[in-house]
């Protein structure tokens, strides 16, 4: 059984990709959480240290989504110490929204893109004879720079240029090495679970974004520029480098959520279209 959703839904011209996006976004975390099940609701608990996770609409439920069950898994984030958050499609899953916004959290909303299978991938092109754009193997010494760049990047949202460079870069770094996510990033790419890219510039770190390859489909993640080098094509071209990596393993079916509209129109330029909308619920700030 589906999860709740409008008419309209079944009728809906991407429902098939949208399906299959919703049992990539089911199995993923799985792989690094803990599963709570919670009524309409999937909790994924990180085990370790890392990202946190979220909770999200169970795939088989048919029942009615209200406020009170939205509340009941944010009390139970709240006493794990983990952030009140929840991710969902919209096309699937249209009645989560007024529950979220009831219960009193934020809903944001971010366009879904997808490359369709034979769409041909964009040329890796870093914008400069001076900058190469590869693949980073857990050994690499760039990794913890790869790691750090995004941080840098998610901290002055948007494309215009930023202030932090690479003297920020080394503190940024340093801070990835001690919180233990390089470490955590080199057994996900070893066991094939996460794959990295970077844009180089005399071995300093300006672009990097990640993908996360699972039966025949991958999500890009995480691409971001440091934000004193943007406008420069790069993170185009590490999207594009990913893009390529995830069909060389595999992937069939590769996808995204841009962060806005701007950003949006960027991955249009490389091919990818939008076929939905992902939405994020959490408190107000």
């Amino acid at each position: 059984m589906p999860v709740v959703t409008s008419p309209d839904f079944d009728d809906h011209p991407e429902r098939p990709l949208l399906d299959r996006l919703e049992e990539y976004y089911d199995a993923v975390p799985r792989h690094g959480a803990r599963v709570e099940n919670h009524g309409p609701f999937t909790l994924f608990v990180r085990e370790g240290q890392g990202w946190p996770f979220y909770a999200r609409p169970v795939r088989e439920w048919s029942g009615p989504l209200r406020a009170a069950d939205v509340q009941k898994v944010r009390a139970r984030q709240r006493e794990l110490g983990i952030p009140e958050s929840f991710e969902w499609v919209a096309e699937t899953t249209p009645t989560l929204r007024a529950a979220a916004e009831e219960s009193g959290l934020v809903v944001h909303e971010h366009p879904l893109m997808v490359l369709d299978p034979g769409t041909p991938a964009a040329d890796v092109d870093g914008g400069s004879g001076d900058v190469s754009v590869r693949i980073i193997g857990a050994d690499d010494p760039i990794l913890p720079g790869a790691l750090a760049v995004p941080h840098l990047a998610f901290a002055e949202p948007g494309t215009h240029v930023g202030l932090a460079g690479t003297p920020q870069l080394a503190e940024a770094i340093d801070a990835r090495v001690a919180d233990g996510s390089v470490e955590r990033a080199m057994t996900r790419i070893r066991a094939g679970l996460t794959a990295v890219a970077a844009a180089v510039e005399h071995g300093s770190v300006l672009s990097a974004g990640q993908h996360q390859p699972l039966a025949g489909v991958s999500e890009i993640v995480g691409v971001g520029t440091l934000p004193a080098a943007r406008r420069r094509g790069l993170a185009g071209a590490v999207t594009a480098a990913l893009v390529a990596d995830a069909r060389s393993r595999g992937a069939a079916t590769v996808f995204l959520s841009a962060g806005d509209d701007d950003v949006a129109r960027v991955y249009a330029r490389l091919g990818f279209r939008t076929i939905g909308t992902a939405l994020i619920a959490e408190p107000a700030e």
